[in-house]
């Protein structure tokens, strides 16, 4: 089996989640096929090295455009779930399929926005000891100014509350077999890879790039998906929401217990102050702060409520191997 420091090319499998992402892939499988067989002429991996298209519940042709490349070439291979689980959970499936026979492996989202050019980097670095590369976006002007302030903001924050995270990493990684079987042992349903891996506190490494604008089809993560995935990753990643309902409560207390004083020494000095306006905003004040606090416990027990079911991440259908 080839190790990390080997001279010996490795079994690469390329891991792409695919979702509705029929206009881009023929490209797509194009584009990763060539680059196998480029790096494989190179003798930089091994000529079993395969690229491994996970078809996350795609209500298009999606599948279709998989099954008709992997007839064609044995190095196109496929898993589609039987419905829609998750980008996070594609990449987990991937990986878990990609490790019974590569040495390492590399997810990359099928619009290819990421740079392959980079990869031949990574698996230099993977030779040199990584068991983990992370691609890092290092010029994002393709990016909307929208999109690229608020990922800032949602690293900046996800940082704050001590979760382990890259700023500018997504998905584009490389693990090598050693982290494929350490991932499968993370049995959690609600998955946030990007904060996983860098817990793991295996060596790793960095590749920095410029993101690509989309050459067809449309993003799948749209503001509402981006939203919904940034709160789910600091409520699977960091129990420090959990404390800042604590401090809250305390800084409202204090804010209660000044305002308390405040109106006695009104009282006792005559100066009254009509009561109806102050008592009415802080009730409001304190009853938005306990509301808060209870849909924020409310989520980190419905978390708990997913985990305690133990039900599987995903249903595989069908397998091209």
């Amino acid at each position: 089996m080839q190790t990390l420091q080997s001279k010996t090319p490795p079994v690469l499998a390329i891991i792409l989640p695919c979702y509705n992402e029929e206009p881009v892939l023929p490209c797509t499988i194009e584009t990763i096929v060539a680059l196998l067989g480029k790096m494989a002429d190179d003798g930089r991996i091994s000529a079993g090295s395969f690229a491994l298209f996970v078809d996350d519940g795609s209500l298009d042709a999606t599948w279709d455009v998989i099954a008709e490349y992997h007839s064609r070439d044995a190095r196109v291979r496929g898993l589609k779930f039987a419905g829609n689980a998750g980008h996070q959970n594609a990449l987990l499936a991937g990986m878990a399929a990609a490790e019974r026979q590569a040495d390492c492996a590399i997810t990359i989202d099928a619009d290819l926005q990421d740079d392959i050019s980079v990869i031949p980097e990574m698996l230099r670095q993977f030779h040199a000891g990584s068991h983990i590369v992370y691609g890092v976006r290092g010029d994002r002007t393709t990016d909307t100014w929208f999109k690229r302030t608020t990922a800032d903001m949602f690293y900046a924050c996800m940082r704050l509350l001590g979760a382990s995270v890259i700023p500018g990493h997504a998905d584009f990684r490389l693990v090598s077999k050693f982290a494929m079987r350490a991932i499968g042992r993370y049995t959690e349903s609600n998955l946030f890879l990007r904060s996983i891996f860098p817990d793991m506190k295996l060596r790793s490494s960095r590749v920095h790039y410029a993101r690509k604008a989309r050459t067809a089809g449309e993003t799948k993560y749209p503001l509402r998906k981006m939203l919904s995935f940034a709160f789910r990753g600091i409520a699977v990643s960091s129990p420090a929401p959990l404390r800042l309902a604590a401090v809250l409560s305390i800084f409202t207390l204090f804010f209660a217990i000044l305002q308390t004083g405040a109106s006695l020494a009104a009282y006792f000095s005559g100066n009254t102050i009509p009561g109806w306006t102050s008592l009415m905003l802080i009730t409001l004040y304190l009853g938005s702060v306990q509301l808060f606090c209870i849909a924020l416990l409310g989520e980190y027990l419905a978390r708990v409520f997913t985990e305690v079911k133990r039900r599987p991440r995903f249903v595989i259908e069908k397998e091209l191997p």
